[in-house]
């Protein structure tokens, strides 16, 4: 029975889908749909091609080869050139300077057509199609020298049906335009052969140690293995892969009769011998910064690193030159650091300088020892515990704006805090019965600081620093955040950009390093149009925290970092080591600050183990480099004065029982409720006037 069910089903679908088909062929005969189809098909390709075509002929191809000799330039923020980054497109060299067998590598590898093709290969489309169909992917195969030009050089790198006929049609207007010499010369002068360099001049001395119209066939080889995939054929860090390729190379050069087959033999029988002739110019003068630029140009507004580097722009920046210049001699003087680790390994330091008014990096050093292109930039990317550099941002900020003052009197004795019993003692051992406030801000004892936070609210100092810009994970939601508890830890620049609400009467600088980016043609292609500082706490609250961490330098863990001649607020922070390594410190922090400028400065060991710490306790191990720094620093600023006495100068000449200083604090709860009204309004503009800022950047792009 059921069988016989499933028939009829099976008879009714065959005799509905017939039916269909009958209906569909009347249709599709009766309206013509194929020859609609057909003259939609034709008509969406001619308006097609007369747009990309038009693009093609308005793209400026005729400026190409002169474009491609220009480099992106960095100004400083006075608008003074600064260097470029690495000079990218490299050594221009004409043709006849570059060896004939690197030449016929690149074209029997890349373009084998090279010499008699349109710009244009119908067979590398096909293999295309033939890979979107199997793949499903549009593949980075199958262009011409002239296609990749046209896509090195005026297109993105993205693999889209659209950026291919862009490629094709730019592709056909510069065959039209240069001479296929002149297409071989550009294609590998603005190719990318990693570790930071750009042209086959550049990559010969980079490599091998020679120039481009001198290099063996092995040589060309194994430079044009890199131009598929310049990191995965990187003759330093990947040599098998290079070695596979490069000999691979050498037989298609065979094949295509440009070598013999015992030129083969033994070009492949040659080892694969790096060194380095190649000296940088000195444009790329202050590495840390330029690459903190490119990130930031990437990051924020979506440039690729090829585009950055290739593109001639104009990149204007917030730096300041002489605090640059002096940032980094302090760093290249070792005597300023901690000594090395048995091993040698190298104790590492960062540092980062802001202008709190308008928050433009003024100055960056990552690290110590060899830059290389890119590397780690510990200033910008280096999470590390901040220790004690937190307390005035989540329990001191929060603390006075809830009422206590300088001189409010704060547990100092061991003690058991919330329901988890946490447990804190002061660095140096000491405990009394109670502590001033501002004392304990300036000695950084620990368990008044826990004792505050637990006082107030673990909400309110996590709060108070999501308002400085740092958002508080779940997990480190405890009292411990009051000692720096952090398990992501922050960066240099994170805990800076956090302190220039001190310095810039409560208001938190929006930092950037670029301020506009400009094409060739000088069209302003991004820009920062969001500068404006926002309104975290009151002026008074930012003066007395001033006042407070002006202490830290005159009387407390500072003083042996305080520049001479000079006064400075701050705060200092350390975290500790496992008691079973011994005495001595896994990070060291100093921040301080001026009206004109904020510096954080950390200084540790990349991986910490029994091994590789600092043996110095506290700040001992970071304070003299950093006062060298702002002793170098300061006078390349305006030397703006505080306009706030040190907290403890003011806690002794104030007696808070006399009638007068009675009418004095409730004067200054009274001022600070006013501000505080005020400076909620002026929050509330400081949000539309942003609103309207961004769309305006918006409606100008």
């Amino acid at each position: 029975m059921k069988h016989t069910e499933n028939l009829t089903i099976k008879q009714h679908l065959k005799a509905w889908m017939q039916k269909f088909i009958q209906f569909l062929r009347y249709f599709t005969k009766r309206y013509h749909v194929v020859r609609w189809l057909i003259l939609l098909f034709l008509t969406t390709f001619l308006l097609l091609s007369a747009v990309l075509t038009f693009r093609a002929k308005t793209a400026n191809i005729g400026n190409l080869k002169a474009s491609l000799q220009t480099t992106t330039t960095i100004m400083d923020a006075s608008s003074q050139k600064a260097g470029s980054l690495y000079s990218q497109k490299g050594t221009y060299v004409n043709l006849d300077q570059i060896s004939p067998t690197m030449q016929n590598a690149v074209i029997s590898t890349e373009d084998r057509t090279f010499w008699t093709n349109s710009g244009f290969s119908l067979r590398g489309y096909a293999r295309g199609a033939l890979g979107l169909i199997i793949h499903h992917r549009i593949s980075g195969g199958g262009s011409t020298i002239t296609q990749q030009l046209a896509k090195n050089a005026l297109l993105t790198q993205k693999q889209t049906l659209m950026r291919k006929a862009e490629e094709f049609f730019l592709a056909v207007e510069i065959n039209h335009v240069y001479s296929k010499k002149d297409v071989l010369s550009m294609y590998l002068n603005n190719s990318y052969f990693g570790n930071g360099v750009w042209g086959v001049q550049d990559a010969s001395r980079r490599y091998f140690a020679c120039d481009a119209r001198d290099l063996t066939a092995a040589q060309a080889a194994t430079l044009t293995a890199m131009l598929r995939n310049p990191s995965y054929y990187d003759p330093l860090r990947n040599p098998q892969n290079s070695r596979q390729r490069r000999n691979l190379i050498l037989q298609l050069m065979a094949d295509n009769h440009k070598l013999t087959e015992n030129q083969v033999t033994l070009a492949q029988k040659e080892p694969l011998n790096i060194t380095n002739g190649y000296q940088r110019q000195n444009g790329y003068r202050y590495p840390s910064y330029f690459d903190a630029v490119i990130a930031e140009a990437e990051t924020k507004y979506h440039l690729s690193e090829d585009d950055i580097l290739n593109k001639g722009y104009t990149i204007y920046t917030s730096l300041n030159q002489n605090i640059q210049q002096q940032m980094q001699e302090s760093f290249e003087d070792d005597s300023l650091f901690p000594d090395n680790a048995a091993d040698g390994t190298m104790a590492q330091g960062a540092s980062i300088a802001i202008n709190p008014r308008n928050g433009g990096v003024s100055a960056v050093v990552g690290g110590r020892g060899q830059h290389a292109f890119r590397t780690l930039n510990r200033a910008t990317q280096m999470k590390r515990q901040p220790g004690s550099t937190i307390k005035p941002l989540a329990v001191y900020t929060p603390a006075i704006e809830k009422g206590y003052r300088i001189n409010s009197m704060l547990p100092n004795q061991v003690t058991s805090f919330g329901k988890n019993h946490y447990t804190p003692t002061n660095a140096d051992g000491s405990s009394s019965a109670e502590i001033p406030l501002y004392q304990a801000l300036a000695q950084s004892e620990n368990i008044p600081a826990v004792a505050l936070l637990d006082k107030i609210g673990v909400n309110k100092g996590v709060g108070s620093l999501e308002n400085f810009g740092i958002k508080v994970p779940k997990s480190d939601q405890n009292l411990a955040l009051a000692l720096g508890g952090l398990q992501t830890g922050l960066t240099p620049y994170q805990l800076a950009r956090a302190y220039t609400a001190f310095a810039n009467d409560g208001r938190l600088a929006n930092t950037h390093f670029i301020t506009k980016i400009v094409d060739a043609t000088g069209a302003v292609i991004a820009q920062n149009h969001n500068d404006t500082p926002r309104l975290i706490m009151s002026k008074s609250t930012a003066k007395t925290m001033t006042s407070l961490m002006l202490g830290v330098f005159d009387q407390g863990t500072g003083q042996s970092a305080k520049p001479y001649g000079h006064r400075l607020a701050g705060k200092t922070g350390s975290t500790e080591v496992p008691t079973e390594y011994g005495s001595g410190t896994k990070d060291q922090w100093i921040v301080g600050y001026t009206p004109d400028v904020v510096v954080a400065t950390w200084v540790g060991f990349d991986k910490t183990d029994q091994n590789h710490f600092l043996q110095n306790s506290s700040t001992q191990g970071i304070a003299p480099l950093f006062k060298t720094e702002l002793e170098t620093i300061l006078p390349y600023t305006k030397n703006t004065a505080f306009g706030v006495e040190d907290a403890a100068t003011i806690a002794q000449r104030n007696q808070h029982h006399s009638p007068q200083g009675w009418l004095e604090d409730f004067g200054g709860e009274m001022r600070k409720k006013v501000e505080d009204t005020i400076n909620n309004f002026n929050n509330t503009r400081q949000g539309v006037s942003q609103w309207y800022n961004q769309i305006k950047g918006l409606i100008g792009h």
